[in-house]
């Protein structure tokens, strides 16, 4: 069983599963990850009910009254496939509802998957400083 809360309470680098940031060249380690949703406005957690391990997250940056941009969602590739994705950005998405905007930048892949919660395709504009991925200090 898979539990969702909305806070870093019992959660330590120990609980945090394996496997977050797959495939990403220089992922943040597990006390980067905490700092990061620590910091966070929201955020969604998932919990294995079982193992005790956070083992997928969703977080959004905010300024509570218009906007709102959700820069992360990971599931951990073994729990893929199992709906935990879209549970986590649904109930972010209802979190913030009350928003004029709601933004996300996504690979093309995974387009479908959002515009089936509502999301819209959109052009945007970035900018990756991948020598600050792993968000270690510099």
């Amino acid at each position: 069983m898979i539990i969702y809360q909305d806070h870093l309470q019992g959660i330590t680098e120990s609980s945090v599963a394996p496997g977050f940031f797959d495939g990403w060249p220089n992922p943040p380690s597990p006390a980067v990850l905490i700092r990061l949703l620590a910091n966070s406005t929201f955020i969604i957690l998932a919990i294995d009910a079982d193992t005790k391990r956070m083992i997928g997250f969703i977080n959004c940056l905010s300024d509570k009254v218009l906007t709102a941009y959700i820069p992360l969602l990971e599931v951990i590739p073994e729990y893929q496939g199992r709906g935990i994705g879209k549970e986590l950005t649904a109930r972010m998405l209802e979190r913030l509802k009350g928003l004029y905007m709601v933004d996300l930048l996504c690979d093309p892949d995974v387009q479908e998957f959002y515009a089936r919660l509502g999301m819209k395709k959109a052009t945007g504009m970035l900018m990756r400083n991948y020598e600050h991925q792993s968000g270690a200090e510099q």
